[in-house]
């Protein structure tokens, strides 16, 4: 019997800073992560609230720039996870943080996660970082809340116009998560 997700979690990984050449290939992972279609579900999916592609490939190549990255996880060849940091002041933006579904519940999620504030805080000097998180995603919230994370209060209707999908419900909200830089010994290696 083939078992891939096991075949896949034993190949060397590397971390390492997206090129342009890469936006086709993390769109196709973005959305295949956040919009899955029914079979393919793991389970950080937002499909039930949103439909439509979250990101394009134009999209992704516009997040590189001097303030603005995005950091890979590759297994062998393939890109099985990825996340996306922006400077903004003392604070770095983190979004995007995506991996495989097939590969979803093996850390990924959690390693890309500190690799991004590692990043951020050597990089761009960041004291704090912020995400936006769809209000209605419980779980993930409580993901991000165990990682120190924490919910500011702060609504705002979905941002139909930013070209991220539709919502399927009425009154859909995104909500501003925080967390303090932590520069001890438990930070992840950054990515050079």
């Amino acid at each position: 019997m083939n078992c891939p997700a096991k075949a896949e979690s034993s190949m060397p990984t590397t971390l390492r800073l997206a090129t342009p050449a890469d936006a086709q290939a993390i769109a196709a992972l973005v959305n295949r992560a956040y919009r899955p279609a029914t079979q393919q579900r793991g389970w950080t999916h937002e499909a039930d609230w949103v439909a439509g592609e979250r990101i394009s490939s134009e999209q992704v190549a516009a997040l590189d720039g001097p303030r603005s990255c995005v950091l890979l996880l590759c297994r062998g060849p393939a890109i099985a996870a990825c996340v996306h940091i922006e400077a903004d002041g003392d604070c770095s933006y983190i979004g995007m943080l995506a991996s495989e579904p097939g590969q979803q519940g093996q850390g990924l999620g959690k390693r890309m996660l500190a690799a991004a504030e590692a990043h951020a805080a050597e990089h761009f000097a960041a004291h704090s970082f912020r995400m936006v998180v769809l209000s209605a995603r419980a779980e993930l919230i409580a993901f991000y809340e165990r990682r120190g994370y924490r919910r500011t209060g702060q609504l705002e209707p979905y941002p139909v116009a930013a070209g991220v999908g539709s919502p399927r419900q009425a009154g859909l909200t995104i909500e501003t998560l925080i967390k303090p830089a932590s520069h001890g010994p438990d930070m992840a290696p950054a990515i050079t």
